[in-house]
């Protein structure tokens, strides 16, 4: 019982481990949001709806993501499973 949970976790690690990965490449760099805040680009409508943009999507999913994979970190660290 003990070791199908560990074994679920580990395979549940795996696929956050490259979530994690996949959203943070997505994501564009704070350049690109520094040139467009010089240039007053940060008072149109999509500086100001960033949170609803694709941009804003993947920030809320990294950390989410990133909070699972310190979450099941700590679990798997613990020595329940041996």
């Amino acid at each position: 019982m003990i070791s199908t949970l560990h074994g679920i976790l580990l395979i549940l690690y795996i696929i956050v481990c490259i979530f994690v990965n996949v959203v943070v490449l997505m994501q564009e760099g704070k350049e690109a949001g520094l040139t467009g805040a010089i240039s007053g680009a940060a008072e149109s409508y999509w500086g100001k709806n960033k949170a609803r943009s694709m941009e804003g999507g993947l920030v809320l999913a990294t950390r989410i993501s990133g909070a699972l994979f310190i979450i099941i970190s700590l679990v798997l660290n613990l020595n329940v499973f041996n």
